[in-house]
């Protein structure tokens, strides 16, 4: 099957032993929102806050972050097929950075990982992901530390973080953020870090 993804450029190209060859594709706002909308539309993505927004409107979402210095979002591509979504942005310009001592070289996170197509459990399969993921975020982009804020009450997604060797900080309330462009509710977050010699031993 051809890769419908081939002829866009990545920003970070990976083959991770056991799992397959991942890339990490810039987003195309337009192009991408169909499959975006449906992931984000699913009950499993409760936690990213999209639930119930139209097609439309994840693209605009999408579209705004794609005009900012600070945010940015990413498509993460297994052997052809799309497998997550990657928004990396700086802690010191999110609210987050609201929430604990930004460090230099810091850099915050989000990930949501596809659905299994078939629904089925895919042991190690989010973890050798992420591997890559976190390959470009620390060595590819030149970070000394991730930064996560999942919901207190996404368990699952803490103790993925866990399993990966994120270092648990403190629980703290996000603040509402109320823009023109942007409204997000506040939010109880479960920080966890991870440094680049945790992740990769130097």
């Amino acid at each position: 099957m051809s890769d419908p993804y081939a002829s866009r450029a990545a920003v970070h190209e990976q083959v991770v032993d056991g799992f397959g060859s991942v890339r990490v594709l810039p987003l195309d706002a337009a192009a991408d929102a169909p499959l975006l909308h449906r992931w984000v539309s699913e009950e499993r993505a409760a936690f990213w806050g999209m639930n119930g927004l139209t097609e439309r409107q994840v693209a605009e979402i999408y579209a705004h972050m794609a005009g900012l210095d600070t945010h940015h979002a990413y498509l993460v591509v297994k052997d052809g097929t799309p497998a997550a979504l990657l928004q990396t942005y700086e802690p010191e310009a999110d609210r987050v950075g609201e929430c604990y001592p930004v460090e230099p070289g810091d850099i915050g996170i989000h990930l949501l990982v596809a659905p299994a197509e078939d629904g089925a459990a895919r042991p190690g399969w989010t973890s050798a992901l992420a591997t890559a993921v976190l390959t470009y975020v620390l060595v590819g982009l030149d970070r000394r530390r991730v930064v996560v804020d999942p919901d207190v009450a996404n368990e699952k997604a803490i103790a993925r973080f866990a399993k990966q060797g994120f270092t648990a900080g403190p629980a703290v309330v996000l603040p509402e953020v109320d823009l023109p462009d942007v409204h997000l509710p506040e939010k109880k977050a479960q920080l966890a870090f991870l440094t680049r010699e945790v992740a990769f031993g130097g």
